[in-house]
């Protein structure tokens, strides 16, 4: 989707925010999104290697009107014999960070790995952020680059543990 801007006569007039299902045509726009909330000390790190190497399962975009303001993806993983995805980057745009709507995001990922029938959900992230979701710690989770560990998360979705080795799926895990 194309971002068009608001005209000035109508700048006060509230438009309302959809999240909906990521398509081709945004690519352009998350990478934009993307590299304006994380610069390219992103493409040092870990959970980079790994979405670089993996099938996006599924994004979710947020849009004001045409603009894209925030975006969540979900990559195609195994931990271990454990059928999962990778949650993120989350990205939302600087003038937009209110309300909640990263969390609407991550809420919009977490309801469609539910519905694909997935062991968990595995992530980087903030534990005091991610721990209302569910996420608990993973440390048994073994990334092959370094990582905090204790910044490693996992939100189950059935009785499997993430135990082993993170490795990314070409393909869909579900």
């Amino acid at each position: 989707m194309n971002a068009v801007a608001t005209p000035a006569n109508v700048a006060n007039v509230a438009v309302p925010v959809r999240i909906v299902r990521e398509t081709a045509s945004d690519a352009t726009a998350i990478d934009a999104l993307v590299l304006a909330a994380f610069g390219p000390g992103r493409f040092a790190k870990t959970a980079e290697r790994l979405r670089e190497a993996a099938e996006l399962a599924v994004g979710f975009c947020a849009f004001e009107g045409e603009r894209l303001i925030g975006s969540v993806r979900l990559w195609s993983i195994t931990v271990g014999e454990t059928r999962s995805v990778f949650l993120g980057p989350i990205a939302v745009d600087a003038a937009s960070r209110r309300g909640g709507l990263g969390a609407e995001l991550v809420r919009a990922c977490l309801d469609e790995a539910k519905a694909m029938t997935l062991d968990g959900v595995l992530l980087i992230g903030d534990p005091p952020y991610f721990s209302r979701f569910g996420f608990v710690a993973a440390p048994q989770a073994v990334f092959a680059g370094p990582v905090d560990p204790r910044r490693v998360m996992w939100l189950p979705i059935s009785a499997a543990e993430p135990v082993g080795a993170v490795r990314p799926v070409k393909g869909r895990v579900a």
